[in-house]
């Protein structure tokens, strides 16, 4: 209840102030396990990436605002949890694993943190996450810059297909996964501004 409610609250905001246009809602399943993998430029994309959806999306979140009187505990209830920055968060993997395999939707920022650089090095855990839960991956590009009453994008594309790597135990198949979601994601991005 209180995510339909934050939900549609921030939905009248994003249309007025952002005037937010999503594309391609049509390409996100719309039952089973689904990773969106978006890049990252603000602290408002997690909202950005699920609020047209009427799926729920789930995300991780840096620990350290999990402790913030008020807010922690409301995120907490509107679907993120915890992951620890700086290293491989063990729980935070098997949390998103967890959620994947009961079928729900997983937004990820691949790039790790907030970056408006084009061609940002992005990190393994979302190709590890996708591989291990067998979730599908729709890449989401989000364009724009947050500035009140100039439109915003965001687009979801086509699944990326990973069955080549389906049976692949090269050492770098991560890798060679990250990089097939970030080339959509570039792609996505250079085709729309």
């Amino acid at each position: 209840m209180l995510y339909r409610i934050c939900r549609f609250l921030l939905l009248v905001i994003y249309n007025v102030i952002f005037r937010l246009e999503a594309i391609g809602k049509e390409n996100i399943p719309a039952e089973g396990p689904v990773v969106l993998a978006s890049n990252h430029l603000s602290n408002f994309d997690p909202p950005t990436v699920g609020i047209k959806l009427k799926r729920k999306v789930h995300y991780m979140a840096k620990q350290e605002l999990f402790d913030v009187p008020v807010f922690g505990p409301l995120i907490r209830d509107l679907g993120a949890f915890p992951v620890k920055r700086g290293g491989v968060s063990k729980e935070a993997i098997r949390s998103a694993i967890g959620l994947l395999q009961q079928g729900e939707v997983m937004g990820i920022f691949p790039e790790g943190t907030r970056n408006s650089a084009e061609g940002a090095a992005a990190k393994k855990g979302a190709a590890m996450i996708t591989m291990r839960s067998g979730a599908t991956v729709v890449p989401v590009a989000i364009i724009g810059n947050y500035k009140p009453f100039r439109k915003m994008k965001i687009i979801y594309g086509k699944p990326v297909d990973l069955t080549a790597f389906i049976n692949d135990s090269s050492p770098d198949m991560l890798e060679r996964v990250t990089e097939a979601i970030m080339v959509r994601i570039r792609q996505m991005i250079k085709e729309n501004q």
